[in-house]
């Protein structure tokens, strides 16, 4: 049964509208002053500079609200040492709205090695240090204590993936809810947009915090269960025991269908349906277990995780609680996704996307990186198990219509003071899921899968690329616009579907490389990615090749792989490595596994099972490179040209009876010798050389444009 929800411009306009719009969202009570304004209705807080540009989730929220008739204020990177800063622009009349910024604050500020990193883009000039650990924290208790009456709502990616007890990384534990933590006295989750203009709308019209029960996309407390809910424990759902490698509810499972138990081989296994709606079923709560079990059992622990993951789809998921000592969090069903109007809606609000006057001339590094960038969609159906995105913006796409698109791109060519013709991308949280869903919307909404293309690709799934690749030729015969690139993430399982979009991509979007991310090579820790096979990157470069050689093009792709993740041995790490060495490529950054909260890899990771099947005390345990050296040591083959690496990996190779990889010919991923301090590499430390060994992404864009200049 589809989901519906009110329209979100739909709403009778707070009376405050009469101030109209503000050319930036103040920061200072003299600007409010400017305004005519006497106070915020809503105040903002966030642990980025504040950018006014639709890439970035405090100026969305904002810019909605303000939309919806509310005066709404930002507190930018606030110094969270005291209260102060947290009176800046006084007391807003409804709430405030607290978030840590675009990125979780801990992956932020430190590496997976859990080394403080020595920048941040969301900072003017990439200062580091200018928000705290655990930043909604943080900011809610500083916010209570400025002003104690006032409800504090959080949000953001930060609060999105602790929204239950959660294994954190960088304790090494499980903590609370966020909600708990936090003391604020409501979360929201997912793109926010209706949730908080619905909390806000009502907070306005004289109701408590407190009474804001039942709303989707958040998380509050419950004092008991309210009445005619019937409650289900999680194990029920998915009950801790024996493995059964028949079923695995991540997998190969019909595209719509829900659990049962059945008894086969005298085993207790389980069985997929069609969901069939029910008015039982629409008033049932799933019990997690308690937070101190999650804390003490790391199976208990994934188990929850197992049963989270499965109330994800806006169709049919159910509530979940979770006691947190003598509290219970209630965490209702996510938020109906935004229709095509209603996206356009958001996309088309006034922003000046250009950062605050208050920074002046500062240089804040993710803005330059997306200032000229344009967000096409929201979400993602691939599932990848080490991935945020699904959990955050859900898996149903949400796309905007083409008009909307080609008229923020004008928008960006006529009023952007540093526009030189070219945008830096047209996607998403991927390049080419634009107006892909589900053939059939009563499917899709009692659909139980997590992946829509793992381990195949769904036969229920639409393919069709066309409609973006109109989107493409339509934005580049726009005036004044030169180039246009496509650098977000890159689905080439979809992309194969259609070799019409991969000329059109190829021939006209790419500026000499194009990054894509198999991952992996090996099928053990793709397994636990749910990545495809290598097969699938084959066909792909096959057709990349081919198509850049009709352009008449010198292109490349460059894949990003990830080491240390739950499901690689060190055997699979070295294959990885002997593949690079054949195919010549010599990544200058690697990426490790970071295991960010509440995703699927991360639940491996802490349990050590592998959580796509179900879990128990007795089932195997999974390959986890959690030790710093043997992480190390996964990212030293990612690197193995890397002089540094070569002692490690001698070690290495000789305990793991390659020895024969040692030495100074071709077939030799590393040489027997080390190179003194200072000698150079280029004499001494190249034992072999292929097409690709001496590839510069800067020079290889200066060649096509020497080629195209001389073929003009």
């Amino acid at each position: 049964m589809t989901q519906t929800a009110p329209y979100l411009f739909g709403y009778r306009k707070y009376w405050a509208e009469r101030f109209g719009i503000a050319p930036h969202l103040p920061m200072s009570q003299d600007e409010m002053a400017e305004l005519g304004w006497e106070a915020c209705d809503i105040i903002l807080v966030t642990g980025d500079a504040y950018v006014d540009h639709p890439s970035f989730g405090m100026a969305v929220i904002g810019r909605v609200l303000e939309a919806q008739g509310f005066r709404v204020g930002i507190i930018s990177q606030p110094d969270w040492h005291s209260a102060d800063d947290f009176r800046r622009l006084g007391r807003p009349n409804l709430f405030f709205g607290v978030t840590g910024g675009n990125m979780d604050s801990m992956v932020n500020r430190y590496t997976s090695d859990k080394k403080i990193r020595s920048n941040d883009a969301y900072t003017a000039h990439g200062a580091a240090g200018k928000r705290p650990d655990r930043a909604v924290n943080a900011y809610s208790h500083r916010c209570r204590e400025a002003f104690k009456d006032v409800p504090i709502i959080i949000g953001g990616i930060e609060a999105s993936l602790r929204r239950i007890a959660h294994y954190d990384y960088w304790s090494d534990k499980v903590r609370k809810s966020i909600l708990m933590d936090s003391k604020a006295d409501l979360l929201v989750y997912g793109n926010a947009e209706r949730q908080i203009v619905e909390i806000a709308h009502r907070l306005a019209q004289g109701e408590a915090v407190s009474e804001l029960k039942g709303i989707r996309g958040t998380v509050h407390f419950v004092k008991k269960i309210p009445t005619g809910w019937v409650v289900k424990d999680s194990s029920q759902i998915d009950k801790p025991g024996p493995l059964s490698s028949q079923i695995n509810p991540y997998q190969a499972q019909p595209a719509c269908s829900q659990k049962t138990d059945a008894v086969e081989n005298g085993e207790k296994v389980i069985q997929f349906h069609r969901v069939i709606p029910n008015q039982k079923r629409a008033q049932t709560v799933i019990r997690l277990p308690d937070y101190d079990q999650v804390k003490q059992d790391p199976v208990l622990y994934a188990h929850a995780s197992r049963v989270m993951h499965g109330e994800t789809n806006p169709g049919n998921a159910r509530p979940l609680i979770q006691r947190h000592g003598s509290r219970e969090i209630w965490v209702n069903p996510p938020a109906i996704p935004l229709t095509t109007k209603e996206m356009d809606g958001v996309f088309d609000l006034p922003y000046s996307r250009l950062p605050h006057p208050h920074y002046g001339e500062a240089n804040i590094p993710a803005f330059e990186m997306i200032q000229h960038s344009v967000n096409i969609m929201r979400g993602c159906f691939g599932g990848c198990t080490f991935c945020s995105i699904t959990e955050h913006e859900g898996r149903i796409i949400q796309s905007r219509s083409e008009n909307s698109i080609i008229r923020e791109i004008e928008a960006i060519r006529d009023t952007s003071p540093h526009f030189t013709g070219h945008i830096s991308d047209l996607g998403g949280p991927t390049a080419n899921m634009y107006r892909l869903a589900c053939k059939d919307p009563e499917i899709e909404s009692s659909c139980r899968r997590l992946s829509c293309v793992y381990p195949g690709i769904c036969p229920n799934l639409n393919t069709d690329h066309s409609a973006l690749i109109k989107l493409y030729r339509r934005a580049r015969k726009l005036p004044g616009i030169k180039k246009i690139f496509i650098a977000s993430g890159l689905r080439y399982d979809l992309a194969v579907e259609s070799p019409e979009y991969v000329k059109e991509l190829v021939t006209h979007h790419v500026g000499g490389y194009l990054k894509i991310a198999p991952e992996h090579t090996e099928q053990g820790p793709l397994s636990k990615m749910m990545k495809p096979g290598m097969g699938t990157y084959d066909r792909f470069k096959q057709m990349f090749d081919k198509f850049s050689k009709q352009a008449g093009k010198e292109q490349y792709l460059i894949p990003y792989f990830i080491a240390a993740h739950p499901g690689t041995e060190d055997k699979d790490m070295l294959n990885l490595a002997l593949w690079l060495k054949r195919n010549g490529f010599r990544a200058d950054q690697v990426q490790a596994f970071l295991p960010s909260p509440m995703s699927v890899a991360t639940a491996m990771y802490h349990s050590e099972k592998n959580t796509l099947r179900k879990v128990s005390h007795n089932a195997e345990n999974i390959s986890i490179p959690k030790g710093i050296k043997q992480r190390r040591l996964h990212k030293a083959f990612l690197r193995y040209h890397d002089p540094k690496n070569w002692p490690l990996l001698r070690e290495a190779l000789k305990k793991m009876g390659r020895a024969d990889l040692i030495g100074n010919g071709k077939q030799h991923l590393i040489p027997s010798f080390q190179p003194k301090t200072g000698e150079s590499r280029t004499q001494k430390t190249r034992p072999f050389k292929t097409k690709y060994t001496d590839f510069n992404p800067k020079k290889s864009r200066q060649r096509s444009r020497h080629k195209a200049r001389k073929r003009t």
